[in-house]
């Protein structure tokens, strides 16, 4: 996950996110800083609720763990052991949203790690291109909720008006063409040295289309 937050920025899969523009005009760009992380051992349990979920991103900023910046994206990511109660593996794989912490409009999400609970329902397969079929799946979804968050924020900004999806929504686990790795697994992107199956996303251009890359 360290490698795939440090490397899909400047990818031509990420830049697909740069066909999405702001009212002004101003173009979404194909940069993201991996900024840091910390470590919560457990101490809300392993059956997290969505305040749960605010709380620890809450606690990880107000204790200078991480920064605290309005254009960031706060992720957090559980271990095989740890549900989020309100629909982990029934009503979603992850989610993005934002709230008010420290005063400021911050943007977070949350992903489960399904290698046990929910590998059919959340892409956890085996073999998985890094061999980790836990942190593999959730790579896809933190692609997923990493381009819907970068191009709706706050919810207000780029989705369809006739159901709500957003744009990683319109592509959810579509793969489109995909290689096989050494071990037999499929993949389709590579951020720096490592393979990934990475859920496809929507591109305004050329054309309206799920995408593996842009241009």
């Amino acid at each position: 996950m360290t490698n795939a937050g440090q490397n899909i920025g400047g990818s031509p899969y990420f830049n697909i996110n740069s066909t999405y523009y702001d009212h002004a005009g101003t173009h979404v760009q194909n940069v993201v800083t991996y900024a840091g992380t910390a470590t919560d051992n457990g101490s809300l349990g392993t059956q997290l609720s969505d305040v749960n979920i605010q709380t620890i991103v809450s606690n990880a900023i107000g204790s200078g763990a991480l920064p605290s910046d309005t254009n960031g994206i706060y992720f957090v990511m559980t271990d095989k052991n740890t549900t989020a109660t309100s629909g982990f593996c029934t009503q979603y794989c992850g989610w993005h949203t934002n709230a008010t912490i420290g005063g400021k409009d911050i943007k977070y999400s949350f992903v489960g790690n399904p290698e046990t609970q929910c590998p059919a329902g959340c892409g956890a397969s085996t073999p998985s291109p890094n061999n980790t079929p836990g942190a593999d799946a959730m790579a896809s979804i933190f692609a997923h909720e990493l381009e819907e968050a970068t191009t709706d924020p706050d919810g207000n900004a780029w989705y369809a008006l006739s159901n709500g999806m957003e744009n990683g929504d319109k592509c959810a686990w579509n793969f489109g063409t995909t290689s096989t790795a050494s071990n037999g697994a499929k993949y389709n992107q590579t951020f720096g040295t490592m393979k990934y199956l990475i859920q496809q996303n929507w591109t305004l251009l050329p054309a309206q289309a799920c995408a593996q890359h842009y241009p």
